[in-house]
């Protein structure tokens, strides 16, 4: 395997402008010629699939949910970042470029992140003129508000409803091509494998979550927007139906895993309740605006809130970090608040919480301006806890939330088969070690709306395709292999719920990949995982049969996949010995207890090959160099 990044010459303002230009056409005409699969309906998919349609090529569109709208990014809160720089602030494309190679802890490709900056601005443009609703300003401008990671405002919003918004603007962008006949929708589906054919993805094998029916589709290019992997840490932010079946099929027929191991803890969290609990909620980053987060100076202070000046109380983020306070990155506050929690200051149930209080600002701003900027965040806090976070503070703790590893793919956005593209939260590209809040959103609709329908493209001008009809051998081979692994977890009659066995994998994740890493915690787990997939396989229970609606086929299957990923999880953890945003090894730590890279070592993208049934996959290198933003240790005190 070569892994050829593709990055073009020139200078970095200019690559991606120059890189178009040089990029193959196919004329209106001959766009109809060509059928594209879209796996995923989230901002990355969705806009992906209403933009090739767009152009006029032929596209079939594919999600597990009953409809593209319920895909996972509607549950995204905060916001969108772009530099647009309206509060004029000190923002720029260059400013957003340094702010998230910074953020990613020099572990991203510069070419990526400074195109992504530059596409930004156009994302919003994009998004007004399809109505999404972002909040405004009294005179009528687009309003910005503050996020981690950065000392500008620079982030777009619709309350805490952002991602509800502009799914809702790239899903009706879909159904303009639905209703026009140039995108077949598939909903209900699930991919289950993918086809290759002379070394090209040319469709995917999928099954039909309501009949049961299994077939094959047929194309000349896949693209995959299916989104993270977090919930092979069972407990997670995502969506309980959120799985890594695509990208890890594709990856066992060739795509090269990249960075694994990188997986972001989210700290603003509702605490876990209880030992049977299935997920975890979110409360937006957002929130970190004009919350102040605190702890107990004292350890195990028991006193109620009102009983606790405010002399005794540690706001420990704004004590360390001054530049930033609440607003540093993720991964920094997370590690904070578990370091407290520790040293035995944490709130609530077990002390695994710190406080989020809003009571300076609404004292400072009032009632009605808090509940305008985070009311339906408010509200949902209320529901789930019971306790009013206007009256009081919030309890929160970090979980895991995003994943910044993913397959990975050149500056075109194809992975290492041919043809086969992998857009948004499914590839690694653009966030390195660490993704600054509200960045997700702009990496999904960057590629979706104005990366790929380009890039995509050149690949099929320039490429002769074999006619592939439904009875082609390599069809019928992939289906048979989806079958059989069909049939085999269905004859499973153990005497355990895929649940349970996806919880104990979670528990043994978290307490040794999780928040902090070490090197024997990594060595145990990397033991255990292969006997709880043993046992999984003979202790699973699956009811019903294959040729229905049967959710607990729909679980043994993604956790099957789940317990190979994770394997490869903790292998990547194991081998990057350094600390880097989310990837915090407890060996590489600064005196200050911050992450402590080895550039030196690991300046690299870790990218992984499959190497076969019960063989150690093979790791390649891709060399990561910074011409623009210059390797420093990341400090933002």
């Amino acid at each position: 395997m070569q892994l050829d990044a593709k990055v073009p010459s020139g200078p970095i303002e200019k690559k991606w402008d120059e890189h178009r230009f040089d990029l193959k056409l196919v004329n209106p005409a001959n766009k109809r010629k060509y059928t594209v699969i879209v796996v995923g309906t989230g901002l990355a998919g969705g806009s992906a699939a209403a933009s090739l349609a767009e152009l006029g090529y032929e596209v079939e569109n594919f999600c597990f949910q009953d409809s593209p709208r319920r895909a996972h990014s509607i549950a995204a809160q905060g916001g969108i970042n772009a530099a647009k720089n309206y509060p004029n602030d000190g923002d720029s494309i260059w400013r957003l470029f340094y702010d998230t190679v910074k953020g990613g802890d020099f572990r991203a490709r510069e070419a990526n992140v400074h195109r992504l900056a530059q596409i930004s601005v156009n994302i919003i443009d994009q998004c007004v003129a399809q109505g999404v609703p972002f909040a405004r300003e009294y005179g009528g401008t687009l309003a910005n508000r503050s996020f981690g990671g950065a000392q500008v405002s620079r982030t777009f919003y619709a309350r805490g409803q952002t991602g509800q918004q502009l799914l809702l603007g790239a899903y009706q962008a879909l159904e303009r091509q639905i209703g026009l006949g140039q995108v077949r929708m598939h909903p209900r589906t699930e991919m289950l494998d993918l086809i290759l054919v002379d070394g090209r993805a040319r469709g995917i094998v999928t099954r039909d979550l309501v009949t049961g029916k299994v077939e094959c589709h047929v194309a000349d290019a896949v693209v995959l927007g299916t989104g993270g992997y977090g919930n092979t840490f069972f407990l997670s932010t995502n969506a309980k139906g959120s799985n890594c079946t695509a990208i890890w099929r594709a990856y066992k027929r060739g795509a090269a895993f990249a960075n694994p191991c990188y997986t972001q803890i989210h700290p603003t969290c509702i605490p876990v309740s209880g030992d049977y609990q299935s997920k975890l909620t979110l409360m937006s980053e957002s929130l970190r605006n004009d919350g102040r987060i605190w702890v107990p100076s004292k350890k195990e202070d028991t006193r109620p809130l009102d009983r606790i000046p405010d002399a005794e109380r540690d706001y420990y983020l704004e004590r360390r970090y001054p530049s930033f306070g609440n607003l540093v990155p993720r991964d920094v506050a997370s590690r904070n608040a578990k370091a407290v929690c520790d040293e035995g200051r944490g709130v609530g149930p077990g002390g695994l919480g710190v406080y989020l209080d809003f009571a300076d600002a609404i004292k400072r701003l009032g009632v009605g301006v808090v509940r305008e900027r985070y009311g339906n965040l408010f509200d949902m806090y209320e529901r789930i806890t019971g306790e009013d976070p206007y009256r009081v503070p919030m309890r929160i703790y970090p979980a895991i939330h995003y994943t910044m590893g993913g397959l990975w793919v050149d500056y075109d956005l194809m992975s290492t088969i041919p043809g086969l593209y992998v857009i948004g939260e499914a590839n690694f590209s653009d966030h390195g070690a660490n993704r600054l809040g509200a960045s997700a959103l702009m990496q999904g609709l960057a590629d979706g709306y104005f990366v790929l329908p380009y890039t995509i493209g050149n690949y099929l001008a320039t490429t002769k395709f074999e006619k592939v009809d439904a009875g082609h051998a390599e069809l019928r081979k992939v289906e048979g292999e989806v079958r059989e692994r069909t049939k085999k977890l269905v004859e499973s009659r153990g005497k355990r719920s895929a649940d349970s066995i996806h919880r104990e994998l979670g528990k043994l994740m978290w307490d040794k990949c999780g928040m902090a890493r070490n090197a024997a915690g990594l060595g145990e787990a990397l033991a255990k995982i292969p006997e709880i997939r043993e046992r999984f396989h003979r202790e699973v229970t699956v009811t019903g049969s294959g040729e229905e609606w049967n959710r607990e086929l729909e679980k043994a299957g993604r956790l099957a996949d789940h317990l190979e990923l994770a394997e490869l999880i903790c292998t990547d953890a194991l081998e990057r010995n350094e600390s880097c945003g989310g990837h915090f090894r407890e060996e590489h730590q600064t005196p200050e207890g911050e992450a402590l890279r080895n550039d030196q070592d690991f300046c690299h993208v870790s990218a992984w090959e499959y190497t076969g049934p019960g063989n150690k996959p093979v790791m390649h290198k891709e060399p990561l160099t910074f011409e623009h933003v210059h390797l420093t240790q990341r400090s933002y005190k």
